[in-house]
C-alpha cells in the first residue's frame, strides 16, 4: 500500500475544512433565523422580554471567552511541538466548556425556578431565551466532543499534519461557538426590557 505524502494528506484534509466552514455558515444562519423570529414576534406584537437576564449568563460568557484563549494557547503549543503544553491547554479548554455548559443550565434553572419564566410562558418572547440557550448547548456538546477527539489524538502517535488539522477544526468550531454566544447574549441584553 502506497504511503501518502504530506502534501497528499493536506489535499485530503482541505475538503473537510471547507465542510466545517459550510457548517459554520449554516449554523450562523440558523441562529440568525431565531433572532429574526424573535424580532418579528416581539416587535409586531409589542411583546418584549421584560426580564433582567440572570447573572449566570454573564459568568458563562466570561467562561467561553477564557476557553477561546486557552484553545488559542493550545494551538500555539501544537505549532511549537510542545505536546504536553498542548494537552494541558486542551484539557483546560474542555473543563471551561463543561463549566460553561453547567452555568447555562444553572441560568435556565434561575429563569424557571427563581424568576418564574417558563418555556411555555404566555409571552412567547421569553420562550426564545430557552430556545437560544438550548440550541447553543447542543452545539456546545458537539464542540466538546470535537475537543475530546483532539485531546485523544494527542495521546497517540498522530502525525503532526493530522494533529494540526484536528486543532484547526476544533479551533474553528469552538471560536465560532464563542462568537455565537456573545452575539446571543448581547442580543438578549439589548432586548431584555
Amino acid at each position: 500500500m502506497a504511503q501518502m505524502s504530506k502534501d497528499d494528506t493536506r489535499l485530503d484534509l482541505a475538503p473537510k475544512i471547507f465542510n466545517m466552514w459550510i457548517f459554520i455558515f449554516t449554523s450562523g444562519m440558523f441562529f440568525a433565523a431565531f433572532t429574526s423570529g424573535f424580532i418579528v414576534y416581539s416587535g409586531g406584537r409589542g411583546h418584549g422580554l421584560n426580564v433582567i437576564m440572570p447573572s449566570a449568563f454573564l459568568y458563562s460568557t466570561i467562561l467561553i471567552v477564557f476557553s477561546s484563549g486557552t484553545l488559542f494557547l493550545a494551538s500555539k503549543a501544537a505549532k511549537g511541538l510542545q505536546f504536553a503544553k498542548q494537552r494541558m491547554f486542551l484539557w483546560l479548554t474542555f473543563a471551561l466548556g463543561i463549566a460553561f455548559f453547567a452555568m447555562q443550565i444553572y441560568a435556565m434553572y434561575v429563569l424557571t425556578y427563581k424568576m418564574n419564566i417558563f418555556l411555555t410562558d404566555p409571552n412567547a418572547s421569553r420562550s426564545f431565551v430557552y430556545i437560544f440557550a438550548s440550541m447553543h448547548l447542543i452545539h456546545i456538546i458537539a464542540g466538546l466532543l470535537l475537543l475530546l477527539n483532539t485531546i485523544t489524538a494527542t495521546y497517540r502517535k498522530t502525525p503532526q499534519v493530522i494533529n494540526l488539522f484536528k486543532m484547526q477544526m476544533s479551533s474553528i468550531f469552538w471560536h465560532f461557538l464563542g462568537i455565537i454566544w456573545i452575539y446571543l447574549y448581547v442580543f438578549l441584553l439589548l432586548n431584555q426590557n
